[in-house]
Formats: C-alpha cells, structure tokens, sequence
C-alpha cells in the first residue's frame, strides 16, 4: 500500500462482511484508497469495483493481496482474468487461516495463468530503473527486512 501511494497507483479495497468480522485493521492504512467498499460476496468483483476500474485508463494488470487466499483472492484472481486482465498476487501479502489452503491456492492460481510473486518484486518491476523519480523511496520500503510468511517451508 506504501508503494501503491508512492507510485500513484490507484487502490481499490473490499472488506468481507466488516459487520459481522471487522473492518481492515488499523495498522494497514488505508490512505488514499480510491475505493473501501464492504461485501459479502467472495469475489470483489462488484458493480461498484468494475465501475471504480474503469474509470482508470487503459488497465491492463490488476495486483491482489490480502487473506483468505483459498477463498477471497482466487475467487477474485478467477474471475479478473477470465475478463482478460493480467493477475499478479502478491504472495508474501496474503494469507490463508491455513497454510495448506493458502499453498493449494497460489499453486492452483500459477497454474491458470496468474503470475506469483512477492512484494519486493512486483515493487521493482512497477519502478523498472534505479534511474525512476520514486525509487530510492521504493528501495527504503524495500530494505526493511521482509516479515517470515512461513511460505519458504513448505517449498
């Protein structure tokens, strides 16, 4: 969320049935999200979030993360590249109550064409250059040790 607000990329956030399980906690700060909507459908592919979508121009790649991978993401990550969109989910950002469910659902979701990958990554690839005006703020977001995923044993 801290590189999505350095580069300018807009957010969209769903909270799942915030009612009845909560809101997003206050340690991921929403700031400048273009979008908090509540939901009750797995998936948060909803009218108002296609609506939100495009209204940005020429989206092309969506990046996904947050929990319940087996459940919220891959519904969601199915469905957004069944519409044609590139799908990155960001693996170190998600989470699962299990970690069996969530490793059977980013190995499912690489197989249908959805591209796996990490925080780090996907922050570099969105920078590109070290000659990019955001990259030494990207690099200090970087630095800070990543926090274990417990994803490494189970490979």
């Amino acid at each position: 969320l801290q590189g999505a607000r350095l580069l300018g990329i807009p957010v969209i956030v769903t909270e799942q049935y915030p009612k009845g399980l909560g809101s997003t906690v206050q340690e991921i700060d929403l700031t400048g999200a273009k979008l908090v909507l509540p939901k009750t459908k797995f998936s948060m592919v909803l009218p108002e979030v296609e609506a939100a979508l495009a209204e940005i121009p020429g989206v092309r790649s969506i990046v996904l993360f947050g929990v319940e991978t087996h459940v919220c993401i891959q519904q969601t990550a199915l469905e957004l590249i069944g519409r044609g969109l590139e799908v990155h989910i960001v693996a170190d950002a998600t989470s699962s109550r299990s970690m069996m469910d969530r490793m059977f659902a980013l190995e499912r979701l690489a197989r249908t064409g959805i591209i796996v990958t990490t925080s780090e990554a996907i922050l570099l690839q969105l920078v590109a250059d070290k000659e990019h005006p955001k990259f030494k703020e990207i690099q200090n977001l970087i630095k800070a040790s990543a926090p274990e995923s417990g994803l490494l044993s189970k490979v």
